[in-house]
């Protein structure tokens, strides 16, 4: 009896994982917003620009950073998401209402392995995605910084070549 109890209260427990889940989504929220504002900012400025006669300057890098930056935002939503419904999945129960829907396939998680994976595929964007916004602004003072630069292209480039291979079996 006392066994039972003990087993039913430690399988309970795997319910503490709500919380992940719960910040998770609402981190998620969050980012989607915060993107979406920095790039209704984007559209202000470009607003200006345009039909104000507002010219700062490096205004071109400046806005492709900007965007850059939201869709940083928005990747790192996504990683918060996939990490949400995946944990949901593997710890407390499947999502019902995904099934059918198209949704199954996109946010379905079979194992903690693959969990990781989806995660680590979307984080190896982000770090792109925040190395090309860097680089906007960098500026490039001999052919040595340009040849770093370049090769830093073709190894990111490399990377994502076989990051795409390996999810191909």
């Amino acid at each position: 009896m006392i066994e039972k109890f003990f087993e039913k209260g430690l399988w309970s427990s795997r319910l503490i994982i709500l919380l992940a889940v719960i910040f998770s989504i609402l981190s998620a929220f969050a980012l989607f917003l915060i993107g979406s504002a920095d790039l209704y900012h984007v559209v202000l400025e470009t607003y200006a620009y345009f039909f104000k006669g507002v010219h700062p300057e490096n205004f071109h890098a400046d806005i492709v950073a900007e965007i850059i930056g939201a869709i940083d935002l928005y990747l790192i939503a996504v990683v918060l998401l996939i990490f949400g419904f995946g944990i949901y999945e593997l710890f407390v129960s499947d999502i019902d209402v995904a099934k059918g829907s198209g949704g199954d396939k996109i946010l379905y998680v079979s194992s903690l392995d693959e969990l990781k994976d989806k995660i680590a595929k979307v984080i190896v964007m982000v770090l792109i995605v925040s190395f090309f916004q860097r680089i906007l602004h960098t500026e490039y003072k001999g052919a040595l910084e340009m040849l770093y630069f370049s090769i830093s292209i073709a190894t990111l480039s490399l990377g994502l070549y076989f990051l795409h291979k390996g999810g191909k079996h």
